[in-house]
């Protein structure tokens, strides 16, 4: 047995290096450890886990653990950190993979900051050969986020080049995608398409594209069409699996309108939206809306007749009431287009077809659901007032709806579309065909109060959407008013105030190996110059009466005295029965929109209508919502199932969104020496 003395000489020495080992031991747990994962995989830690592995390194490792932070910090939405980290990235001594990651990572970016015109612009110096699948998603994926959703063929080929990276719902997404780009291309784009040699998958799309747009009104041709494209594509990755909107025609099923409960107000202050509405409804079930049109157009009516309501407010039955103007012209011929617009297509009469009318003012929604759903409906149109409209969902019917109107906020029902003449609508086709004359500063004179404030914001928001910036507003006063300002002698100065669209923040500059990126500069304080200045103003969109417009119209041409003169627009309102020749001479160069049965697609119809209606034109729009409340009734569930079918109607060229709400696309007529002609 060893000595007490051996035992801690022995266990003197011992202690040393167990001490030893453990403080070794300690140091290789902390010390930085080499990433498992490249920075050009998709990356499945966490951006904190990243951040502390860089903090702890100071060799070659550092780079890679940030640019897999970055990566994370972008995944996880911590867009300031991840812009901060991208700047302290070392400016020089990264090696190949790691500066290809890092230009993706900067337009990702940018991606992240909203800031799609310098995203694009660093995605599109970027070799997408040169990327490893997963950064092929990413780049694909950042391109078509940096195009905010404008169809292109750019963007087209984007989503054919993301595709064969995705798997299950991505896939059928990216198709989805893919259909939708495509049918909301132009047809210029389309007809300006060069086809690369090896784009047969492009050929492909381009090439079902044609079958849906030659067969989309028949449901059963279109069906026969789509599967002989198949037959004839089956590579293409759409053959294999359908987009949802066109699986939807293949499994079509018609819905029933032989039972149609059409509820309106019949009694009340509303009677007289109700009673036109009807009349036009009844025309169309009777077969009775698309008499032969004569060769010559014919002319408006000469009278027209004081309307129990104010017309303008019949324009939109969700528009605020505006008071009626003063001094309303002698009653004289309205000229038609020399050239009238093509006919609408006729909505197809039903003689099987019942129609029971309910008087909206009488009973409660809910009941008057409950008794159509008894008497046995299978499909109802209406109503028609916008708080009844608004309680549809609530109602909880499981028939098919067509509302004739829609609520302040979109929902989307599976068995409920909304149609409605509404004035944002026609402010938002207004924004369209603005841009599409490659204007850049509109200004917009528009009534005060929350009707004008509306119209005001849905211009803004789909100039916005078009890739439009700034948009002003001037408010403009009643008859009375502008008369009191012309006897003054006073122009109008063409400034306004900035609209705010509903838009996220402008987002921060960044700078990446020593150079910056500025943000897109903030337009908000910009406002037009006056007459006298540089004249920033290139449009003028005017939301006014007949009467207002005799007024605005020359003290816009008193306040300018440049050479460019900025083109004027005008909406429905302005265009009524008697307008003589002096008035058309004025109005010389003005463009405004109306429905095609105004504006000269169908001289028989309108005749019929306005002998019916006393010439009271705002009532014929509202017979025409009749007419096309029928036919959009008739194709319930082609408009439900199939984004993107389209109608062409007595109202307008008919489509419906996601949420099935009814869009028009409307005509526009100029004012061209005392003569009216389309806007070509």
């Amino acid at each position: 047995m060893p000595s007490s003395t051996t035992f801690r000489t022995r266990t003197g020495r011992l202690i040393p290096a167990i001490i030893v080992a453990m403080l070794l031991a300690s140091c290789s747990s902390q010390a930085p450890q080499t990433p498992k994962e490249s920075v050009q995989d998709a990356g499945t830690g966490s951006a904190d886990y990243y951040l502390k592995q860089a903090q702890q390194s100071s060799d070659d490792n550092k780079a890679n653990w940030q640019l897999l932070a970055i990566h994370a910090l972008l995944r996880e939405n911590r867009v300031p950190e991840a812009a901060t980290q991208l700047g302290q990235l070392p400016q020089q001594g990264l090696n190949n993979a790691q500066l290809i990651e890092q230009q993706l990572l900067s337009a990702e970016l940018l991606v992240a900051q909203k800031n799609g015109p310098a995203a694009s612009a660093a995605l599109g110096k970027i070799d997408a050969d040169n990327l490893t699948a997963d950064q092929k998603s990413r780049y694909y994926q950042a391109f078509i986020t940096a195009g905010q959703g404008r169809a292109s063929l750019p963007l087209l080929r984007a989503y054919i080049a993301q595709e064969p990276l995705l798997q299950g719902k991505a896939h059928q997404a990216n198709l989805d995608a893919t259909w939708l780009a495509l049918t909301q291309l132009s047809a210029q784009d389309v007809n300006a398409v060069v086809i690369n040699a090896n784009e047969n998958v492009l050929q492909g799309w381009l090439d079902l594209l044609n079958v849906w747009q030659t067969n989309k009104q028949d449901s059963a041709q279109l069906k026969a069409a789509i599967q002989d494209w198949q037959k004839r594509y089956p590579y293409n990755p759409g053959a294999k699996t359908l987009p949802t909107a066109l699986n939807n025609v293949v499994n079509f099923k018609p819905g029933s309108t032989e039972r149609v409960a059409l509820l309106l107000p019949l009694s009340g202050p509303a009677k007289i939206y109700g009673d036109a509405i009807q009349k036009g409804f009844m025309a169309a079930v009777n077969g009775q809306a698309n008499p032969s049109t004569p060769s010559q157009p014919a002319a408006p009516p000469a009278t027209q007749a004081t309307p129990a309501t104010d017309p303008n407010a019949a324009v939109s039955t969700s528009a605020t009431d505006v008071t009626a103007a003063e001094g309303t012209p002698t009653a004289a011929p309205a000229a038609a287009p020399t050239v009238a617009p093509v006919a609408p297509s006729p909505a197809p009469s039903t003689p099987s077809a019942t129609v029971k009318v309910y008087d909206t003012s009488t009973q409660p929604l809910p009941a008057l659901l409950a008794q159509a759903k008894q008497d046995g409906a299978t499909v109802i149109v209406g109503p028609l007032l916008k708080d009844q409209v608004s309680s549809l969902t609530s109602a909880q019917t499981s028939l098919n709806v067509l509302a004739l109107n829609q609520p302040e906020t979109e929902a989307n029902s599976p068995n409920i579309c909304y149609f409605a003449l509404s004035p944002e609508d026609e402010a938002r086709d207004a924004a369209r065909h603005i841009w599409s004359q490659h204007k850049q500063l509109p200004l917009l004179m528009v009534p005060g109060g929350d009707f004008g404030e509306r119209i005001a914001q849905a211009f803004a928001n789909e100039w916005q959407k078009q890739g439009g910036q700034t948009v002003l507003r001037q408010t403009i006063g009643s008859y009375a008013d502008l008369k009191q300002q012309v006897s003054r002698g006073g122009g109008l100065r063409l400034s306004g105030t900035p609209i705010t669209p509903a838009a996220p923040a402008q987002p921060t500059g960044v700078t990446i190996g020593g150079i910056t990126i500025p943000s897109p500069p903030t337009d908000a304080q910009v406002t037009a110059g006056s007459a006298d200045s540089s004249g920033n103003v290139d449009a003028i969109y005017i939301v006014g009466s007949q009467d207002q417009l005799t007024l605005i119209k020359p003290m816009i041409d008193l306040s300018i005295n440049t050479r460019v003169k900025p083109s004027l627009y005008a909406s429905s309102r302005s265009y009524q029965a008697g307008a003589g020749p002096d008035y058309r001479l004025e109005m010389e160069g003005m463009q405004f929109s109306d429905i095609p049965l105004l504006a000269g697609s169908n001289p028989a119809l309108m005749q019929q209508a306005s002998s019916q209606l006393g010439n009271d034109y705002s009532q014929v729009r509202l017979y025409a919502m009749g007419i096309d409340a029928y036919n959009l009734a008739n194709h319930f569930t082609q408009i439900r199932q199939t984004p993107g079918y389209q109608l062409s109607g007595t109202t307008g060229n008919l489509s419906a969104n996601g949420n099935c709400v009814i869009h028009r696309q409307l005509p526009w007529l100029q004012y061209r020496k005392g003569t009216l002609v389309p806007v070509s």
